[in-house]
């Protein structure tokens, strides 16, 4: 049975990790590469409550395509989610260590990682939370 509570705990972490890097952006704030990592996050927490709801292999990682596959298991539509889920899974490394090849955020990498981020959560809305 799927407990309800734990489903919108993750879809509100989800939310916050989404708007706090909405609203630095937004605001022009020049942390492209946080802002960027907390829009991977918002995605991450969006696909893993669609596997908590659902009751699926939830797997402790942070690989979005490998989260995404999870969902596809279940519902084959999450597969249209796939190029947006690997742009977003370079966020993750690349804006938290050093890393040894060059890196640079732009504004625009952070818009479209709204984009992304927007994607997934809309899949996951439409499933999760219907209108």
């Amino acid at each position: 049975m799927v407990d309800r509570r734990l489903v919108d705990e993750w879809l509100g972490k989800a939310d916050e990790d989404f708007g706090f890097a909405s609203i630095n952006l937004d605001e022009n704030r020049p942390f492209f590469p946080q802002i960027c990592f907390h829009f991977h996050q918002a995605a991450e927490k969006y696909l893993k409550a669609y596997i908590v709801a659902n009751v699926l292999a939830f797997r402790k990682a942070h690989d979005l395509v490998l989260l995404l596959q999870t969902c596809g298991s279940h519902d084959g539509s999450a597969q249209q989610l796939r190029d947006a889920c690997e742009f977003l899974s370079a966020f993750y490394v690349e804006t938290r260590y050093p890393v040894h090849w060059p890196t640079h955020f732009s504004r625009d990498e952070a818009q479209r990682a709204r984009e992304c981020t927007r994607q997934v959560k809309d899949w996951v809305d439409a499933r999760l939370r219907p209108s």
